[in-house]
């Protein structure tokens, strides 16, 4: 399905006059007939005065960013873009499946426009009133919308279930594959990218693991949810992208707007990720004070200030780790003797 534009459609305000002066002209023409008995006249003047409204369901009113999908008895005729007062085939009827569908979502307003039109021509337009009431809710939004689709549990690469949230930046770019290629262009796109939120996670540990392809080039890599998560967004929006080209659909950006593991295994996840926190912590402690317990001794040696055997290296060797690696301040002990 291809998108038609039509464009030599912005005739409404022309018609809307024409139609008032019609009946202005028919009101004046039926008094003349009564008062002269002028019969065919009077007959001509009734049956403008029925049927003129019809040219009413033709007229549609559009403010930016604003498309309305036209068909005419079953048949796709065009869409008429962009800001304007324009008249068509009163016939057609406009298409959209989505225009009742309410994600947790931007979408389109409804409109009142065709109350005053109602009340200048009065009782005669109650069709078109309905008419163009159900046209102001099937215009298409050309506008950039976002969804914010519900949290997904998710298990990553590892096993770990992830609760994780995105927020899709989307529009439509052809009406016609909006409206006909798929049932409901909103449901589709919010299916969508919960199926590729699950594809891409999948791929993904929630930390830095090792021994873990990201990129699917056969070597392991530092990729995780946590702290790729642009190039993880990045991969999203593709994927999404490429399930809804078919439907007419721009994805313009997708982004992570919640991240964190699943309830049953949060706390646990925690304490593993504090019990990692405090193993690094020892590590550069112990890495610190062997490189300062090594300096010292170096430093005595090659001064010469001190002569010490291996037993006494051990014991200062003991007492400066203690000192240097304990977690409390230390209690200094004076020893006046010797070690003997």
């Amino acid at each position: 399905m291809t998108e038609k534009i039509l464009t030599t459609k912005k005739q409404g305000m022309a018609m809307l006059l024409l139609t008032i002066l019609l009946y202005v002209a028919a009101v004046a023409v039926l008094i003349l007939s009564v008062n002269f008995g002028m019969f065919f006249p009077m007959v001509l003047s009734i049956v403008v005065l029925c049927l003129g409204w019809l040219v009413l369901p033709g007229l549609k009113v559009l403010r930016p960013q604003e498309a309305l999908v036209l068909t005419l008895f079953g048949k796709y005729v065009g869409t008429i873009r962009g800001e304007g007062f324009y008249w068509v085939n009163p016939f057609c009827t406009a298409v959209n499946p989505a225009a009742k569908t309410k994600l947790n979502q931007s979408s389109d307003v409804d409109s009142g426009s065709s109350k005053g039109l109602n009340a200048l021509l009065g009782g005669n337009a109650a069709a078109a009133a309905a008419a163009s009431a159900e046209t102001s809710g099937k215009r298409v939004s050309l506008k950039i919308m976002t969804l914010n689709n519900a949290r997904q549990k998710i298990n990553d690469c590892l096993g770990n279930p992830v609760e994780i949230g995105i927020a899709v930046t989307w529009r439509v770019v052809d009406t016609a594959k909006a409206v006909f290629e798929v049932d409901n262009y909103k449901e589709f796109l919010s299916l969508q990218c919960d199926s590729a939120l699950r594809n891409i996670v999948r791929l993904y540990p929630y930390d830095v693991a090792p021994g873990i392809d990201t990129t699917g080039d056969g070597m392991a890599d530092e990729g995780s949810l946590r702290g790729s998560s642009e190039v993880v967004a990045a991969r999203i929006r593709d994927e999404i992208q490429s399930k809804v080209t078919e439907a007419g659909l721009e994805i313009l950006e997708a982004r992570i707007t919640y991240l964190a593991y699943a309830s049953e295994i949060a706390a646990v996840m925690l304490q593993r990720q504090q019990a990692s926190a405090i193993i690094d912590a020892r590590k550069m402690i112990v890495e610190g004070a062997v490189g300062t317990v090594e300096m010292a001794l170096n430093r005595l040696n090659e001064g010469g200030m001190v002569e010490l055997d291996e037993e006494r290296k051990a014991a200062m060797v003991s007492n400066l780790l203690v000192v240097l690696c304990g977690t409390h301040d230390a209690q200094p002990i004076v020893n006046t003797g010797t070690l003997y």
